[in-house]
């Protein structure tokens, strides 16, 4: 409204002054010559019209009125108008106009044209005094505020309000929604101030209702569909879709997607004609149309090659290139024989081969002749290497990883290797990349790698939940790139249910700069076994640990590495007295309390102890694999100790796992591992049902998903016996899981795709098949005792232990009766247990998550299955 008012005071004005000029003139006119009454004449002939010239006036006086921020003179500036100026109704219109150009009125008058004492009458605009956004959820303020050229302390106008409209609109429709609007409006203040609000909705996202395709013959619309990127909205999991919605850039990539998926079919003359987004009446979704030209389908012809290097002759260029005449045609295949030539070229020095294929079309056969032509091209040599990015990290750190110096020949196997090992740090971030750059001359190049650190230091006092150890606390310092310079150091405080442990630890990786792996550590552990099934947890036996160790390592080639070590640990093995002992003698009895077999088992009695460990061992690992969580490659280790050098214990275990990674289709990882262990004894066993390997040091893996902690392997399991003698087989349980001497393990895990956010966020789905067993120990002794009789109270006489076959009416009258058990002896067999299952890994905030759902689908009696499992808070 107040736009037409202006406009309206502005014509006004301007006939205004038209009118009084126009109508001044004909008086002076007159006063000047007058003119007679002529004559009658004949029609006079036709003449050219003659524009009569504006009449000009003195400017006497310039008033301005109106004005609250602006000084008059200012006002006249713009306006180029002054006293004794002369003016004509245009040099007034052009006043009006300049003064509008400045954009610091909202309404402009002149007036007293035909006196010659003018008056510029303003109604400035108003100062603006904030800026506020409402409505607006899905950007953020931060993301949009920079998009507001409007802002406080400046002059208000509706054109600036409407350009900033427009560009918030365009930022909203770069995120997929062409439904939002924005309405600029005005809270008028004091001081011709004002508050500018722009009220946003913002709408849904545009989806993308329905992709069209036109002229496609050899393939379905359907089956193109699944090469792009984008989906058609809509379907029962509709909801969990994100590609769903309208984009711009990834409507051009779908293109692309379409040609490549024709030319990997042998259609090379294909093309997309037209693409053409259209948006529904409602604007609320997009109907998305491609027109596309198939051509004829080619097959490869000839397969030359053609090779200016004399390392790289035409026949090894041909070896290289797996193409085969009369298959059809394929781009990517000829991208990959690419690949391979240039991967060949850069280990034998050539950093920038010239390599390209020349393609001969026959139409009329419809064949495609390939030619991979190698250029001429200079060896090349390392001109130097580029570290930038990191501010922690020392130089040494990352250069010593390099398999190249400065100065040496290209190699693109090392350069490739020197990636992975700086990857496999875990300092930097993912997929890091070592560039290529041309150097000061043809044969040099210049390796840079710029990184960006990753924190490798945490100071917790963290809280968390599993399933096996209930509530868990943690208090840890650690570093993994301490002062950077790649060394390791941690220290922990850990307390649960279940087990207590303190330790401290140091690793310097490159001992006096030289590639020699230098570490140390003490510790001293608390640990309560129990039994665990059904839900029911039983404590058994106390083990606490106390020692230290010390490790060296060294590579004895590029991807094996040697490692020794040496440990002195003291355990001490107790039952509770309270639970476990009695005495067999009576109160007043010589020998005192005893660990009871009724009530820990002879397995449990004859591990009770103290025994000092004295163990040396080594390892071999072979590693080739691309990081901290590889992607390819494999990764071997054979381990082996000897304890025996002092102490109690001596024996011989040995270990060897092995895993190998691959990637296909893009993001999925498959990984298939296999571990196996074995201890042999050297010392002979105390007695014909004891082992000769202590409780302690036995194996009690592998961890297989789908069953519980401990839950495969011997085990003894007590059924108790009825009054009547016979046994209530329905409350069998096992009360103890006794390790074994021997284990296998395979896994065979498939990594799903994520997108790049998620795997950001450490996000690892998986599906996985889980075998293996836990096997070989000497059958304890098993006890069957039907029932124990025990006398009154102040009673001198001896407890009695009935045998097998008797029952409660053995017992004396004025005994008390308990009733007993009887012991089987499960689970000590190298048959397969397996699982199937989903897992979930999430590096989370507030520490490591892991969650499976797994299916024993083989297992033996006595094993304990788990559907669920999960660890929050807590290293798995």
């Amino acid at each position: 409204m107040s736009e037409s008012n202006s406009f309206s005071k502005r014509a006004g004005a301007l006939l205004l002054i038209g009118t009084v000029l126009g109508g001044s003139a004909a008086p002076l006119l007159a006063q000047a010559a007058p003119a007679p009454t002529p004559p009658p004449s004949p029609a006079p002939a036709p003449t050219s019209p003659v524009t009569a010239e504006p009449t000009a006036r003195t400017a006497r006086s310039i008033a301005v009125r109106g004005n609250q921020r602006l000084e008059p003179e200012t006002i006249r500036a713009y306006a180029n108008l002054s006293p004794g100026q002369t003016y004509t109704a245009q040099t007034l219109d052009q006043a009006l106009k300049d003064l509008y150009a400045t954009q610091l009125f909202a309404d402009v008058t002149i007036t007293g044209a035909e006196t010659g004492d003018l008056v510029i009458s303003v109604r400035e605009n108003p100062v603006i005094n904030r800026i506020v956004l409402e409505g607006n959820k899905r950007l953020k303020e931060d993301k949009i505020r920079p998009e507001i050229k409007l802002a406080p302390r400046q002059i208000f106008t509706r054109s600036a309000a409407r350009a900033d409209v427009d560009r918030i609109l365009e930022l909203y429709r770069r995120q997929g929604r062409f439904a939002a609007r924005v309405e600029p409006k005005i809270v008028q203040l004091d001081q011709n101030r004002v508050d500018v609000v722009f009220e946003i909705y913002e709408g849904d996202l545009a989806k993308v209702r329905r992709i069209n395709i036109i002229g496609n013959e050899a393939f379905k619309d359907d089956r193109l569909r699944k090469e792009m990127f984008t989906r058609e909205a809509g379907g029962l999991l509709g909801f969990m879709k994100s590609n769903d919605t309208y984009d711009p850039d990834r409507l051009a990539a779908d293109q692309q997607k379409l040609r490549a998926f024709y030319l990997t079919e042998g259609y090379a003359d294909f093309r997309v004609a037209q693409a053409l987004a259209e948006l529904t009446p409602d604007r609320r979704d997009f109907v998305i149309t491609y027109v596309v030209e198939e051509g004829p389908r080619y097959k490869f012809g000839t397969i030359e090659a053609d090779s200016a290097l004399r390392d790289l002759p035409e026949a090894r260029v041909t070896q290289l290139v797996d193409l085969k005449p009369g298959d059809w045609f394929n781009a990517k295949a000829v991208e990959d024989a690419v690949t391979k030539v240039n991967e060949e070229a850069g280990n034998l020095g050539y950093a920038f081969a010239d390599i390209n294929p020349a393609y001969d079309r026959d139409p009329e056969k419809r064949l495609m002749n390939v030619t991979i032509r190698v250029g001429e091209t200079p060896r090349v040599y390392v001109e130097r290497i580029d570290v930038s990015g990191n501010t922690v990290t020392h130089d040494k750190v990352i250069r010593r990883e390099f398999r190249v110096n400065e100065g040496d020949a290209f190699n693109a196997l090392k350069l490739k290797r020197s990636q992975d090992r700086i990857q496999s740090l875990g300092y930097f971030q993912d997929n890091l990349e070592i560039k290529q750059n041309e150097g000061s001359a043809p044969d040099r190049v210049v390796l840079g790698v710029n990184v960006e650190e990753k924190s490798t230091g945490q100071i917790s006092l963290s809280g968390g939940y599993s399933s096996l150890e209930k509530f868990v606390l943690q208090l840890a310092v650690s570093q993994n790139n301490f002062r950077g310079m790649g060394q390791s150091l941690d220290a922990s405080i850990n307390y649960s249910r279940y087990s207590k442990s303190i330790q401290l630890g140091f690793v310097e990786p490159y001992f006096l700069d030289k590639p020699i792996l230098l570490g140390g550590q003490i510790f001293r552990r608390d640990y309560n076994s129990f039994n665990f099934v059904g839900g029911q947890r039983n404590t058994t036996y106390s083990q606490t640990s106390t020692g230290g160790a010390l490790r060296t390592g060294f590579p004895l080639t590029e991807f094996l590495t040697f490692g020794g070590r040496y440990s002195l640990v003291r355990d001490n093995i107790t039952l509770d007295k309270d639970t476990f002992y009695s005495d067999p003698d009576g109160p007043t009895g010589p020998r005192g309390l005893e660990c009871d077999p009724f009530k820990a088992g002879t397995y449990l009695c004859n591990e009770v102890g103290k025994t000092t460990t004295s163990l040396i061992g080594y390892s071999l690992a072979y590693d080739t694999t691309n990081g901290i969580r590889p992607t390819h490659g494999e990764r071997a280790i054979l381990s082996q100790d000897f304890a025996g050098l002092g102490g109690n214990n001596r024996y011989f275990r040995t270990i060897v796992n092995a895993t190998k990674w691959r990637s296909f289709f893009g993001n999925w990882v498959v990984s298939l591992h296999g571990e196996g262990g074995y201890i042999r004894s050297g010392n002979d066993a105390p007695s014909e049902f004891e082992d000769p390997v202590r409780l302690t040091d036995r194996f009690f893996g592998p961890q297989l998903r789908g069953f519980d902690i401990r839950g495969i392997g011997p085990r003894v399991q007590r059924v108790p016996y009825n009054e009547d003698g016979t046994l209530a087989t329905d409350q069998a349980r096992i009360v103890d899981a006794l390790g074994g001497r021997a284990y296998y393990m395979g896994r065979l895990e498939l990594e799903f795709p994520v997108s790049a956010s998620i795997r950001n966020l450490g996000i690892r789905p998986s599906a996985f098949v889980d075998v293996g067993s836990l096997f070989k120990l000497t059958t304890p002794q098993l006890q069957d005792i039907p029932g124990v009789c025990s006398p009154p109270a102040g009673s001198t006489a001896s407890q009695i232990t009935l045998e097998p076959g008797q029952t409660k009416e053995d017992c004396p009258a004025t005994f008390n009766f308990t009733s007993g058990f009887k012991e089987f002896y499960l689970g000590d067999s190298a048959s397969p247990r397996m699982s199937i299952g989903i897992g979930f890994n999430w590096v989370s905030p507030f520490g490591p998550i892991r969650l499976d759902l797994a299916k024993a689908l083989l297992k033996q009696d006595g094993d304990d299955t788990k559907l669920f499992s999960f660890n929050v808070g807590t290293a798995f």
